[in-house]
């Protein structure tokens, strides 16, 4: 197994490390990242021009924050229990501009009282933006916790909100 790394300038959300485990994406991390593994586990670093599957990642990354993507197409392999693969299956489905609650991805799963666990496995996704966590907001509407910080989410949200809706807030 061959775990490597590509840190990313962005102006929009600063330093993004990639990882990647021989063909798969595995990590999306930000410099202050709320559970980011220690640096040593990320492998050696590498230019993303130099390495395939980091660079794929990183030209999709910057297509997206350019509002020139709306999906990602990558080959990924997030690490996680199957309940956590189960809500990262959901995140993963919610479409690019909207949103969606913890306690709507429980009662998708089949128990609305599990919101709280959902939370927890939304909190542990290894690949924010690319299983686009973001997404994901509290019962009443309100930001709730994002890995990189309330601050990316907003700017996240804020880059998917439909052309009529920033166009009315603009002017």
């Amino acid at each position: 197994m061959t775990t490597r790394h590509a840190v990313i300038d962005t102006a929009m959300l600063g330093p993004v490390t990639i990882v990647a485990t021989d063909e798969a994406v595995t990590g999306v991390y930000f410099r202050h990242h709320i559970r980011r593994p220690a640096q040593e586990l990320f492998g050696p670093e590498l230019s993303f021009a130099d390495d395939p599957v980091l660079g794929e990642a990183a030209g999709q990354l910057f297509e997206y924050l350019l509002g020139q993507r709306r999906d990602f197409d990558l080959p990924m392999n997030p690490s996680g229990n199957d309940f956590q693969r189960k809500v990262w299956e959901q995140v993963a489905a919610i479409a690019f501009g909207a949103t969606i609650t913890y306690g709507q991805i429980a009662e998708q799963l089949g128990d609305r009282s599990t919101a709280y666990l959902v939370g927890q496995a939304v909190g542990a996704n290894p690949l924010c933006i690319f299983i686009p966590c973001h997404r994901v907001i509290g019962a009443n509407g309100s930001l709730t916790g994002y890995a990189g910080g309330l601050k990316r989410k907003r700017a996240l949200l804020e880059l998917e909100e439909p052309a009529t809706v920033s166009a009315g807030r603009l002017f």
